[in-house]
């Protein structure tokens, strides 16, 4: 921190003052749109989403500027960057008047977004007048110009009415046009800023500037901002329109109760930075989140009608949270997330004191985000589920998440703290006196595991990793399985009496996805934490719930569409298992040995969905389990359907699966790692080139398989193609789990390279065939290059995944040169596990994407072929990559393949 001794308390709190009222300023025009945009929708007559988006605009601009306006700041100072961004957000307000159709006020709503940048700036400005034990309260006092939010909700409707909307832009507009003079003419440069420039110093690069982001804590900051910061400003759009539509209140009543809102997630700011001062910002956190989640439970119980069969007959009563509670709790709880941006931002100058406009510009960016994200997916949310209250649902995930992630890292530094004192403990205080550390020793985790030793892997270590290696793939062959199940069950919904339209069925087929890949990128971090066998026994005993709630869902065609939105996202477990099962298996296995087993474990594994969509077709048609298993439905035909049986099937082979997995698989000790150790990946440029690379492959298995049934059924009705299609993840299980030696004999990045050339000709191909699909033949063309497809992304499935390994081994040693040749192939080996963990993760959003990207073209233009284009082409930047960075001449891979056939790449 620069030294501040010189500068008096006058022009502290000169620069703090017009720091705060020109973002309260810039604030009110930033959610100008929460109240102009309620009289724009009914103007041009939009839809729930396109006025969720229309709102959510300027919060995009906002957001992705802060990083580069906070690094602006540091170089060239708050003041005069600050007095820019306020004049062209003013002429961007006033342009918007201009404006007379839905993509202009889109335009100038993107210019007016800057005024959300204003954060940023005043952050880094602010932050370098003031010590480190007092910037949490001056930057919670900068921070309560949140309260711009209430001025516009208080004071937009009345001008409204009088002026109409175009008046409330002109009004805005000239007020912080006036405001940027004001600043310019009397505020000054920081002092680290006249201190930089009297000693002639030059301001830090861009380098320097953004060196911190690889670390995975600001991450974890920006995940808090985003529900502290991003859902106050989503919150603060949404709930005029909500007050309108769900109490039925006027636009200056729902106005000024919204603003209720916003004033208490503002003024309060600075309160909390005085609560971070005095009792630590870690603290704050946790009374944020706590309540949060406690108050987002009671808004997001939807009203409800309840009918209980009592002694004397049925007992009715409902529940539903009035206008007054619900103003009161939304209150309270913008209180406490107050708190939490004051607190979050209590962190940064703290533990980055140098670089708080580079991070502060990530986190503020991120939170910012989430107030573009979140009115979009509250928007789909209401289309999808019809229920109001799902906007609270989806914040209560956001904080239950962030919640965990930040006590979890907590303990895992209180551990690292204590050493092994804490795992002496008993586990209730009760058990102290009878307790004996020595006899609860984990008789299953192993203390001494060396793969590489030849001696030591003959002996010992191949008979223990072909044991985890042959319990994993079943329960991960299930986990697919229960993972991609609506990929069939949506295709006889309708046959059974569920009314879903199109883009409804395409969204229970995509949500699994959504949600699989998501959980991956937590779940590739679970095996170092808790221990590989834990791990999977937990995995895979949680795939009961959405097996069991589909056996019973289907079985009513009552059953309400957001039920089933639950279990699409509940089947996401099963896609999560992938990234935990791939990490484990690869700390069991030595280099030369590794490449097959994962193709083993993912090939075998892949195999679900295969298995899944030639048996439940099979086990629907049947009383498998009799009357245990529930009456059969009556389809259109006339004729009779188990559906509950694409679930209950899974069940006992789930839990058959979970005992095995407890009973008969070790941790090794060497694994354990805590998440700060795995986050170094973060910083590897190919753990995110493998990202691209391995989304072409399995992002493209995974997609097409779970899109496949479906898209075949709408191209060619005449066909009875759910006979056929568990052929092609069944060609690409196999081929993944049968050519890992293809890449060991040639090369990773050879493989790769070719698979994905070859990937462009087959999805041609796929264009070319629905393109004529009314010709005889079509429908064998099309089949037969999804096949090709199929078997291609499993070849590339085992090629990916055969590279890093490879690629660590090489880039470990140039990356860490202190470390010896032990701790080189433990290093080399955990990052290629936490690598091929988070790549899975990244590439199973092609489940959601792909089966999505087809709904979408089709609602667009009529057809899948649009969809395809952009995959073909996703598949040349593929090439592209693999060629540039791995197999060209003086490429990564280049020496190592091209001796391959003299020395084993594996070796």
């Amino acid at each position: 921190m620069l030294d501040k001794v010189n500068v008096s308390d006058t022009e502290r709190t000169r620069a703090l003052g017009l720091s705060t009222v020109a973002f309260t300023a810039c604030f009110a025009v930033w959610t100008i749109f929460s109240i102009i945009g309620i009289e724009i929708k009914a103007e041009l007559g939009l839809s729930e989403f396109q006025f969720g988006l229309l709102v959510a605009t300027p919060i995009l601009t906002g957001s992705l500027t802060r990083l580069i306006l906070g690094v602006w700041t540091e170089q060239y100072g708050g003041r005069i960057v600050f007095t820019a961004q306020m004049l062209l957000t003013a002429a961007a307000t006033w342009m918007l008047t201009w404006a007379s159709s839905y993509t202009m006020y889109l335009i100038a709503a993107l210019g007016i977004g800057l005024a959300g940048g204003s954060f940023i700036i005043g952050v880094a400005y602010v932050s370098r007048w003031y010590d480190a034990g007092k910037q949490g309260t001056a930057l919670g006092i900068f921070g309560a110009g949140n309260v711009g939010a209430a001025v516009t909700k208080f004071v937009a409707p009345f001008v409204m009415v009088a002026y109409g909307w175009q008046g409330v832009a002109h009004v805005w507009a000239a007020a912080l046009a006036l405001m940027a003079v004001v600043f310019y003419v009397f505020a000054k440069d920081d002092p680290a800023l006249v201190a930089q420039r009297i000693s002639g110093r030059k301001s830090p690069s861009l380098a320097e500037q953004f060196a911190p982001l690889k670390n995975l804590q600001v991450w974890r900051f920006s995940l808090y901002y985003f529900f502290v910061f991003g859902a106050f400003v989503a919150l603060a759009l949404w709930m005029p329109h909500y007050l309108v539509d769900v109490y039925h209140l006027d636009i200056r009543t729902a106005g000024m109760s919204a603003a209720a809102f916003s004033l208490s997630a503002s003024l309060f700011r600075a309160y909390g930075g005085h609560l971070s001062d005095r009792f630590g910002a870690r603290s704050v956190m946790y009374w944020t989140f706590g309540f949060s989640l406690v108050l987002l439970f009671m808004l997001s119980y939807p009203p409800t009608d309840y009918v209980i069969q009592g002694k004397d007959g049925p007992i009715a009563f409902s529940t539903q949270m009035g206008q007054w509670p619900f103003v009161i709790t939304l209150f309270v709880l913008g209180f406490f997330m107050s708190l939490g941006k004051a607190a979050v931002f209590k962190h940064i100058p703290v533990y980055y004191p140098n670089h708080v406009g580079a991070v502060g510009g990530l986190v503020g960016m991120i939170g910012g985000l989430g107030g573009f994200v979140l009115p979009i997916s509250f928007g789909a949310l209401l289309d999808l589920s019809g229920i109001y209250t799902s906007c609270f649902a989806l914040l209560f995930i956001i904080v239950a998440i962030s919640l965990a992630w930040m006590h979890l890292t907590v303990r895992a530094m209180e551990r690292a703290a204590q050493g092994t004192a804490l795992d002496r403990l008993p586990q209730l205080p009760e058990m102290q006196d009878i307790h004996d550390p020595e006899a609860q020793a984990q008789t299953r985790v192993l203390q001494e595991w060396k793969p590489e030793d030849p001696d030591f892997w003959e002996q010992k270590g191949r008979r223990i990793a072909r044991r985890n290696l042959w319990i994993s793939i079943p329960a991960l062959l299930l986990a697919f399985s229960v993972w991609m199940v609506w990929s069939v069950v949506v295709a006889r919904l309708p046959a059974i009496g569920f009314n879903f339209t199109q883009g409804q069925l395409f969204w229970l087929a995509a949500l699994p996805g959504l949600s699989g890949a998501t959980l991956r990128i937590f779940y590739s971090f679970m095996v170092p934490i808790f221990g590989g066998r834990l791990w999977t026994t937990l995995s895979t005993a949680s795939l009961l719930l959405p097996a069991m709630g589909i056996g019973y869902a289907v079985q009513n065609p009552e059953t309400p569409y957001l039920i089933f939105l639950v279990l699409a996202l509940l089947c996401g477990f099963g896609g999560g298992n992938f990234a935990s099962s791939m990490a484990n298996i690869a700390f069991f296995y030595p280099k030369a040995e590794k490449g097959n087993a994962l193709a083993l474990n993912a090939g075998l594994g892949n195999l679900g969905v295969s298995v899944m969509q030639f048996a439940v077709p099979i086990a629907i048609t049947a009383s498998v389990f009799g009357a245990l298993g529930g009456q059969p439905q009556t389809m259109s035909d006339g004729g009779q359907l188990w559906m509950q049986n694409a679930g209950f099937i899974w069940v006992p082979l789930i839990i058959a699966a979970t005992i095995a997995a407890w009973i008969g698989m070790n941790d090794i000790a060497d694994a354990r790692a805590s998440i700060k150790e795995q986050s170094i990946i973060f910083s590897r440029k190919h753990n995110w080139i493998m990202c691209v690379l391995y989304t072409g492959t399995f992002g493209s298995f995974i997609g097409y398989s779970a899109g496949f049934p479906l898209l075949t059924k709408l191209q060619f009705p005449e066909v009875n193609a759910l006979q056929l299609v568990f052929l092609g993840p069944l060609v690409g299980a196999l081929s993944r789990a049968g050519t890992g030696w293809i890449s060991d004999k040639f090369g990773g990045g050879r493989v790769t390279f070719w698979t994905f050339l070859a990937m462009i000709v087959a999805v041609f191909g796929v264009i070319f065939f629905i393109g004529i699909k009314e010709q005889p033949g079509a429908f064998w063309g099309f089949f037969a290059s999804f096949m090709a497809l199929f078997f291609l992304t499993g070849v590339g499935n085992a090629s990916t995944f055969q590279m890093i390994p490879v690629i660590m081994a090489r880039e470990v040693p140039r990356l860490m040169k202190g470390l010896s040749k032990d701790e080189v192939l433990k290093q080399a080996g955990r990052e290629s596990a936490a690598i091929i963990a988070f790549t899975s993760a990244i590439a199973a959003y092609g489940a959601f994407f792909i089966p999505k990207a087809y709904g979408t073209s089709i609602a667009l233009t009529g057809g899948p072929a649009a969809a395809l284009w952009g995959f073909l082409a996703f598949y040349v930047i593929c090439a592209v990559l693999t060629w540039a960075y791995y197999t060209r001449r003086g490429g990564l891979l280049f020496e190592v393949e091209r001796n391959v056939s003299a020395a084993p790449l594996a070796a």
